[in-house]
């Protein structure tokens, strides 16, 4: 099971790592949600992770992360 993906961290080395987590703003807008794209990875057997942002147009998809090497942390409630 799969919970919600509150962070990623992308790059071979996370001291040298690119990150993008939820409300963190970006252009005029605010990634609003990073999802691990399952159907990519049932039909291509690859990994893939798609962050959106919310703008004034509404939701749109801003990147996509193909085969990358990734941490990512989830949304906990402790």
């Amino acid at each position: 099971m799969e919970g919600i993906i509150r962070k990623i961290i992308i790059g071979p080395s996370p001291k040298d790592a690119m990150a993008y987590y939820i409300g963190m703003r970006a252009g005029d807008g605010k990634v609003s949600a990073i999802v691990h794209d399952e159907r990519h990875q049932h039909m291509h057997s690859k990994t893939r992770y798609l962050v959106y942002l919310q703008n004034d147009d509404g939701q749109v998809l801003w990147k996509a992360i193909d085969e990358m090497p990734c941490i990512i942390e989830f949304d906990c409630n402790f």
